[in-house]
């Protein structure tokens, strides 16, 4: 499992939010195929059934500028779920704003993207995190490094208790948080949302 970001401004994440298909324009727009079956209803009644025929909602053709920054994902690849441990101390939980990668947000509708819908951020949602963010350095991310306590939790990808010479996980968790911190700096400072997606 992955876990990707993307900037997007406040006007779009309305957007999306009226109109959930449109999540597949932000998070993968090379695929028009993914957005053109998120809007195609598949038939209920008897005779649709019977005959095959579907009914489709009429797709938005404005062009929407989605892709409102960038991306990233392999940056924090599977490191993700092991960020959100040292954040928040929890396998799924935590306050907000620290456990934002796993919850928060406001899902965009039902739109199964990947493991359930996209999660949206305002832009003062965003400076929230941020200020959360700010003070939280490598020493005390490794204070709470624990990877008995991880492997007992089933923190993705559950590789925390491998020989520190042969795998340093603590190391690549760190290092994808560094990135995860300056992405989240970036984004306050253009005054832009946040869409997470795991997939």
């Amino acid at each position: 499992m992955y876990l990707e970001l993307y900037t997007l401004s406040d006007e779009n994440i309305r957007r999306v939010s009226a109109d959930p298909p449109l999540i597949w324009k932000v998070v993968a727009p090379d695929d028009p195929e993914a957005y053109e079956n998120a809007r195609t209803k598949k038939p209920t009644g008897f005779l649709a059934r019977l005959f095959g025929r579907q009914s489709v909602t009429t797709p938005q053709r404005e062009e929407l500028a989605l892709r409102d920054g960038e991306v990233v994902d392999t940056e924090l690849g599977k490191a993700w779920h092991g960020i959100h441990y040292l954040l928040t101390q929890t396998e799924c939980e935590g306050e907000e704003p620290l456990n934002f990668l796993v919850s928060g947000g406001t899902p965009i509708g039902d739109v199964d993207v990947g493991y359930g819908p996209a999660r949206a951020f305002t832009a003062a949602e965003v400076s929230a995190i941020r200020e959360a963010l700010r003070p939280i350095d490598d020493a005390f991310l490794r204070g709470r490094f624990n990877p008995s306590e991880m492997m007992r939790l089933g923190i993705y990808p559950e590789i925390w208790d491998r020989d520190p010479a042969v795998d340093d996980t603590l190391g690549w968790c760190l290092e994808c948080f560094s990135s995860l911190k300056a992405f989240i700096e970036t984004a306050n400072e253009r005054n832009m949302g946040l869409v997470i997606r795991i997939c």
